[in-house]
This record gives structure tokens, sequence and C-alpha cells, in this order.
């Protein structure tokens, strides 16, 4: 058991020198060669982007396997994607973008998470699939925490240190520090009140 124990940790540590040395920097070179900006230090795995010169990342940051970058349109200048320093970005997140999507630094966004800044218009002279609809870039400031599976809409801003409840639907703005969840997402505490009741204040 002990040397089965050694191997398999001794294969995790190969295969993440592997990763980190080699396949990683030639995934950058990759992206980089075809327009996208990515920071020093930043991490990522497999994912599939649309308009790579739409997409700018910070230094520091962490992207997880599966992440698709579309912004939704023709070609035009960029970035409209834009994703702050020391960011971690977790598996299967969607930023389906017209407008613009704005991250601040140092933000969580979970496993399966979206962003989609635009809408089909529901008039009834024409299939939706044909319409115009209403778009809105979105914004997460600093420090924000987007819990797994959550659904964010066109216009939304997260304001600072704010979380978002896995599964949560968040079709307006957040105040900064709330922490909201459901759908569609509303406000059921604040940072500083889930502190001052660990503190036995509450």
């Amino acid at each position: 058991m002990p040397v089965l124990k050694i191997y398999q940790k001794g294969f995790y540590r190969l295969r993440e020198r592997f990763r980190s040395l080699l396949v990683c920097p030639v995934r950058k070179l990759y992206w980089r060669a075809q327009g996208m900006r990515m920071g020093q230090a930043t991490a990522c795995s497999r994912m599939e982007v649309t308009w790579p010169h739409q997409v700018q990342v910070g230094e520091g940051c962490v992207l997880e396997s599966g992440i698709y970058f579309k912004f939704d349109g023709i070609w035009t200048p960029g970035p409209r994607i834009v994703i702050g320093n020391r960011c971690f970005v977790g598996q299967n997140c969607e930023f389906n973008i017209k407008q613009g999507i704005r991250i601040g630094d140092d933000c969580l966004i979970a496993s399966g998470s979206r962003f989609v800044d635009h809408d089909h218009g529901i008039g009834i002279d024409a299939p939706m699939r044909e319409q115009v609809g209403p778009e809105a870039e979105i914004a997460l400031e600093r420090d924000v925490w987007i819990g797994a599976n959550v659904v964010i809409l066109k216009g939304v801003v997260v304001g600072e240190g704010a979380i978002v409840a896995a599964g949560s639907v968040v079709t307006k703005s957040v105040a900064p520090y709330a922490i909201v969840a459901g759908i569609p997402a509303k406000q059921i505490s604040s940072r500083k009140a889930l502190v001052d009741c660990r503190q036995g204040e509450c």
C-alpha cells in the first residue's frame, strides 16, 4: 500500500509538471498567435474560443478545462471579454457575449456558470431567432465569488466583494458585499452580517 501511494503521488506530480512546463505554454503561444492577450503566470487548459482577439486575461489566473469564450458576432476590434488578475474560472463556464464583459481582479467563478449579455426580440411579427434583442455589458467588480452553475444576464453589475450562491439566475445588479441567491437572485444576507454572526453578534 505505501508503494502504491508513493507511485500515485509521483505520477500526479509528473503529470502536473508536464502540464505546467510544456502543455500550458504551448497552449498560450497558440492563443496569443491568434490575438488573445494572456498575462504572465496564467494557467490555461483546453478551451474553445470564437474570436481570440476579443479575449484578454490578466496575470496569475487559472482557467480550467472546457471554458467557452463566445464573442457572438462578426469580426470587430477587441477585446470585449476582459478578465483581471488572479482570477479563477472553473470548468465548462460559458461567456456568450455581444457587447462585453469585464471581470475585476481576484474574482472566483465556479464551474458551469454562464454569462449572457443579450436577449432575443419577442415581437410577434417575425420568428424570435430573426429578431434583434436588447444587449448590455456585464461587469463583475473586484473580489466577487460566483458559485457553481450561476447564470448572469445582460446589464448586471455584481458589486465588489459580493457572493452569488450556486444555481442562482442574476437578472439585476448586486450591491457590494451582498450575498444573493435564488431564481431570480435576491439578497439574503451580506458578508458583514455573516462575519458578525460568526463572532456571536447576530
